[in-house]
């Protein structure tokens, strides 16, 4: 059930801080709107990013980036975006020269990440990329760099660490309320009877169960420990190689850290599967959907429920966002984090090749 933001206030607390209110309930009416364009008009971009965009505080959608002519008017129309902020990718540079952009958003597949978010950043813009980073480790420190040398903000699409519910997961790693964590399972997938042949299938634009889906599982395991595994071991399977000819199906992994927790990490297009679950010392918690965009929530063993609402994860995460380059402020998650899921995830991949475990140190 939907709170209004009068219920939502009184049943949380004024003294939990405006970091877990939805989007910018204490900024003031005329707070500074950043203008962000969108990189790729995709299911992602229609659905889910721009209506988010009508629902921030401090954001506003007023350009566009796209190699399908068809889809302008329809854009152009509904939300109000003039000719000459309008692009293709070929002139995509051009955006250094107009000043009714603050920000490029970028929302192309995976594999072509880096190629049109060093495009951004050439730009002199600030960048907002899509989680995963990149393909590579390799590809997400020429992001890194490209935005270091134009010294603009780079932040990364993980908008599960901007969520409330989770945002106590990620506190509770250094509080420890229920003791040393033990282990964890982080396990995320979705029963694909039919995959569309798109990007998703295709290896070398980033398609695949593990890119598009196993980074929650990674990150969280990162998140929620507060530590950066130290080795992995994987194991990836079809049950429908005729499908998945390029792409792995469904990828098991193991991380171990430094603490000795171990994480059991799951991911997979042929199974539904939605759970981070974590057993500690003197309990437990768990947040189960653990990053559905709508629903998460959870509880601990001693009762305690992670309940908190927001109606929209991405309007919060771009609003938060918006922030640190209108404050100056760090991003919540920087490239330095988004290039650390890419290199175990390369790790990953080796394991299940190889069949053995790789050391991250």
């Amino acid at each position: 059930m939907k709170q209004n933001r009068r219920e939502f206030v009184k049943n949380t607390g004024l003294l939990l801080g405006s970091s877990l209110f939805p989007y910018g309930l204490f900024a003031a009416p005329n707070a500074k709107k950043l203008n962000v364009c969108l990189v790729g008009l995709g299911n992602y971009s229609s659905v889910i990013l721009a209506p988010a965009l009508q629902m921030t505080k401090h954001c506003q959608l007023t350009g566009i980036v796209t190699g399908t002519p068809s889809k302008i008017p329809k854009w152009q129309k509904k939300y109000n975006i003039p000719d000459k902020n309008v692009y293709n990718y070929d002139t995509m540079h051009q955006i250094a020269n107009n000043p009714d952009i603050d920000v490029i958003y970028i929302v192309v597949p995976t594999g072509l990440h880096a190629k049109y978010a060093i495009e951004a950043a050439n730009t002199g813009k600030h960048v907002w990329c899509e989680k995963p980073m990149a393909k590579t480790e390799a590809e997400c420190k020429s992001i890194i760099d490209a935005c270091t040398k134009n010294k603009v903000k780079l932040s990364i699409g993980y908008r599960m660490q901007h969520e409330p519910n989770t945002q106590t997961v990620i506190k509770w790693a250094n509080s420890k309320p229920y003791g040393k964590i033990k282990s964890l399972r982080a396990e995320l997938g979705y029963n694909v009877s039919k995959p569309a042949k798109t990007w998703r299938l295709d290896s070398d634009l980033g398609g695949g169960a593990m890119y598009d889906l196993g980074v929650y599982p990674l990150n969280a395991a990162r998140y929620t420990t507060g530590e950066e595994p130290i080795s992995v071991i994987a194991q990836q399977m079809t049950t429908r190689p005729e499908i998945f000819t390029e792409t792995d199906e469904t990828t098991h992994f193991t991380l171990e850290f430094p603490s000795g927790v171990i994480a059991h990490c799951k991911t997979s297009l042929g199974k539904s599967m939605h759970e981070l679950y974590v057993n500690c010392e003197n309990g437990w918690y768990t947040l189960a959907p653990f990053s559905m965009y709508t629903g998460v929530k959870g509880k601990a063993s001693d009762g305690k429920l992670l309940n908190q609402y927001i109606e929209s994860q991405q309007a919060k995460q771009m609003d938060d966002d918006a922030l640190a380059i209108i404050n100056n402020t760090p991003v919540i998650v920087p490239g330095e984090d988004g290039i650390k899921d890419i290199r175990i995830v390369e790790a990953i991949y080796k394991s299940a090749k190889s069949g053995t475990k790789i050391n991250l140190l």
